[in-house]
């Protein structure tokens, strides 16, 4: 048997290529949508996929199930369960608890283990060339390395009115009746590493045991015992932010993502034909140099996307594919280059770009504006805004301070100040210098604290020393 895990650090997700080298077939759970690393990995080996699934209807990224089974001519098998509300929209042969999937000695198990959301699947293989029992588990966003999927996305993302508790307490029962009934040999591997947002303690060991989670979770002594309640009191408290694009990849993941095909090539675009484009709204570009680069001088108008760490990520804030028709034009030093940041953007269903740039060389330029923490206190402005995480508000904030998350600013335009400057501002600046642009993109007069929060708290520490 074939097991190989491919992750993006991006945003913090993993999926898993699994064949059996006997028959020469292979199933991919949980794919991303820029597919090219398993068709590599499949002619390598000299596999065919012959299927593909998932876990359950993600909110973190685009599914790339239907891209790749297009591709490929793949089966496609999604979660029968869940009940009415949970089903999903396109073609696909469902799964309920207990059902299998065979290729060659390799039998994929279906399990039904909600909680982070009703119809979640995790899926036990069993390599029938050497035990006819499982040994390895792919748990999705159930069981991560030390913690366990959020049941509150629902709520925070999806619309939904107090679900949290509902998940909360199927997670319990997952756990109890699934997961802790399965031998302590087997390997888990989880579907999100450190730094996703669908949890908030995940470790960043790629995969765990059912024993040490047994032992060493923190959940495991609520199990032990059976405290339903303090367990969820404990499981609720303290979870990430959820990014308000969550929403739009939760329907978009439950109807069926777009299926791309091969992608045209990019163009190389001159300044001349950047400025035409931009003039007539028909294009956004996007300067994706670091922040502190950005601070120094960009393109007026542009958006600031760094890449490429968390380019999915922080192009699904300042961008709404779902509310904006414009092409996205890259700041990338080659096609290779731009290449690469297209296939990030993908991933959170941004599927406009178009092209790129080599130089800022002939551009209109443009200067963030700044103000000094030292000269906050006097500078007129309508609005002092914390893009931080909340758990990062709750800790410290400058007074007078009011708090919207930077996944969240782009749909929170109702509760801004119409006219007037907002001062924005997150811990180092990085996160800040994207909002910024995405609230300038949508017509807000916006001032950067230059250093933002720790540059205001180190002002105010020389002040009082």
């Amino acid at each position: 048997m074939l097991l190989e895990r491919f992750y993006d650090e991006d945003l913090a997700q993993a999926s898993y290529f699994i064949g059996c080298q006997a028959k020469g077939e292979a199933i991919v759970v949980d794919a991303r949508r820029d597919i090219s690393e398993y068709l590599a990995l499949a002619a390598k080996h000299g596999m065919r996929i012959v299927a593909v699934t998932e876990t359950h209807i993600h909110a973190d990224y685009l599914s790339g199930t239907r891209e790749l089974a297009a591709a490929t001519g793949a089966a496609t098998y999604v979660s029968g369960e869940g009940g009415a509300d949970w089903q999903y929209g396109f073609e696909a042969e469902r799964l309920m608890d207990k059902d299998t999937i065979t290729l060659g000695n390799i039998t994929v198990t279906a399990r039904h283990t909600p909680g982070h959301t009703p119809e979640h699947l995790s899926f036990l293989i069993t390599d029938g060339a050497f035990s006819d029992q499982p040994g390895y588990m792919l748990s999705g966003d159930f069981i991560f390395a030390g913690d366990l999927g959020r049941p509150d996305l629902l709520d925070e993302a999806a619309g939904g009115v107090d679900t949290r508790f509902a998940g909360a307490k199927q997670l319990f029962a997952s756990l109890k009746n699934v997961f802790l009934q399965l031998p302590d040999h087997i390997q888990v591997y989880p579907g999100h590493g450190s730094g996703s947002a669908c949890g908030k303690a995940l470790g960043a060991v790629p995969s765990t045991t059912v024993g040490y989670e047994r032992n060493f979770a923190w959940w495991g002594s609520y199990l032990a015992s059976n405290d339903e309640a303090g367990f969820i009191a404990e499981l609720l408290d303290g979870q990430p932010d959820a990014h308000a694009y969550f929403a739009r990849m939760k329907r978009q993941n439950r109807d069926g993502a777009k299926v791309l095909g091969p992608l045209p090539e990019l163009v190389e675009f001159t300044a001349e034909q950047i400025i035409e484009q931009t003039a007539a709204n028909d294009a956004v570009f996007v300067d994706t140099r670091g922040h502190l680069a950005v601070a120094e001088g960009t393109v007026a108008g542009a958006l600031a996307i760094p890449a490429i760490a968390k380019m999915a990520n922080f192009g699904a804030w300042a961008f709404d594919p779902e509310a904006d028709d414009r092409q996205l034009i890259l700041f990338a030093e080659d096609l290779q280059a731009a290449q690469q940041m297209r296939d990030h953007l993908m991933r959170v269903g941004i599927d406009a770009v178009s092209g790129y740039a080599t130089s800022l060389e002939g551009l209109p330029a443009f200067t963030p504006p700044s103000v000094a923490p030292a000269e906050l206190e006097n500078f007129e402005h309508a609005l002092l805004l914390d893009v931080r995480n909340r758990s990062e508000f709750a800790a410290g904030a400058i007074p007078n301070a009011k708090h919207i998350s930077g996944g969240r600013a782009l749909w929170s335009l109702d509760v801004l100040p119409a006219d007037g400057k907002i001062v924005t501002y997150c811990q180092s600046g990085l996160r800040n210098s994207i909002v910024a642009s995405a609230l300038r993109d949508a017509g807000y007069d916006v001032i950067e604290l230059a250093g933002s929060y720790a540059g205001w708290a180190a002002a105010m520490h020389k002040t009082n020393a």
